[in-house]
């Protein structure tokens, strides 16, 4: 594709044309122009590099009520047919990978456990990082589910309320006043408060209910300490992953459809960021954040022509 396309200028002094030599969107809109316009594009460049990893969020962009959005399997085929890396990335720490692929294939999208990189897996990576080569122990105090708990085993951590040295957050459905009351206790004792992701609420059938962020408000509150939050809309979640699938920023795209977390932890990265409005932000509201995403497309059906 890179070898067929001329280049056309764009905020780096180069241009795109697409073969047939339509020309196609820079990463910014032109002098003028509504900034908050859908852009399309024949293909995606950012600095006359083709874009070669894709990171995705899931909830929004691929799927919505457990209902696949049209294009997403698609795209994934796509990628799959050009051979390009993807991971989806989650902020839900409740289920495994494995768990995940099972509910999206229900939905109709059929993506291996192994492109599929949550909160609890990028948490479990930082702990080890911060463990390896210190005088940091590996025994942790877990407020979560399987996809956390499992995450951590894997990662070589003794789950105990026996001396942890760090107290790690996530989502459950079942938050417990002693689990809770535990974990102020640790933590006034000396343990490192850490939470997979800030959200607080998260969807149910009878509506929103209380996830990570509001507990762990309430432990703050209770301690005095802020926890250490690995998922989005902290960089560091997004760094993780590419590492997982040996991704440079100059040539990784994100996909999202929050400004608050998908494009500006994006953004904070360094990748080209692609808002959909498929999910929670509608074109309205952009105008409300300093900041813009590389570009907008009503939703993933949108992409699947420029890779």
């Amino acid at each position: 594709m890179a070898d067929q396309a001329a280049r056309r200028k764009s905020d780096h002094g180069t241009e795109h044309k697409s073969g047939d030599g339509t020309d196609t969107e820079p990463d910014r809109t032109d002098r003028g122009a509504d900034p908050d316009a859908v852009r399309t594009s024949a293909s995606v460049y950012r600095s006359g590099q083709e874009i070669e990893c894709w990171l995705t969020d899931m909830d929004g962009v691929l799927v919505h009520e457990n209902q696949p959005i049209p294009g997403a399997a698609e795209l994934i085929q796509r990628w799959v047919d050009t051979s390009k890396r993807f991971l989806v990335l989650t902020n839900n720490s409740i289920f495994t990978p494995r768990d995940l692929a099972a509910r999206l294939s229900s939905s109709g999208l059929e993506i291996p456990e192994e492109n599929i990189w949550t909160s609890a897996l990028a948490t479990a990576q930082f702990l080890k990082d911060q463990v390896r080569g210190s005088e940091s122990g590996n025994r942790a105090y877990t407020i979560g589910e399987a996809g956390l708990t499992t995450a951590l085993h894997e990662a070589g951590f003794i789950l105990t309320d026996q001396n942890p040295d760090f107290v790690v957050l996530g989502e459950t459905r079942t938050y417990s006043f002693e689990a809770i009351t535990m974990a102020i206790r640790l933590i006034l004792a000396g343990a490192r408060f850490i939470a997979t992701n800030p959200d607080a609420t998260g969807p149910s059938k009878d509506g929103p209910m209380p996830a990570t962020g509001a507990i762990a408000a309430l432990i703050t509150k209770a301690t005095g300490r802020e926890p250490y939050i690995v998922g989005k809309p902290n960089p560091m979640m997004f760094r993780s992953a590419m590492n997982q699938i040996d991704a440079h920023s100059e040539t990784t795209a994100m996909i999202g459809d929050r400004m608050d977390t998908d494009i500006i932890a994006g953004m904070e990265a360094g990748l080209h960021t692609v808002l959909v409005l498929s999910g929670i932000t509608h074109r309205d509201d952009i105008a409300a954040y300093p900041f813009r995403p590389n570009q907008i497309l009503n939703s993933v059906a949108d992409l699947k022509n420029q890779i």
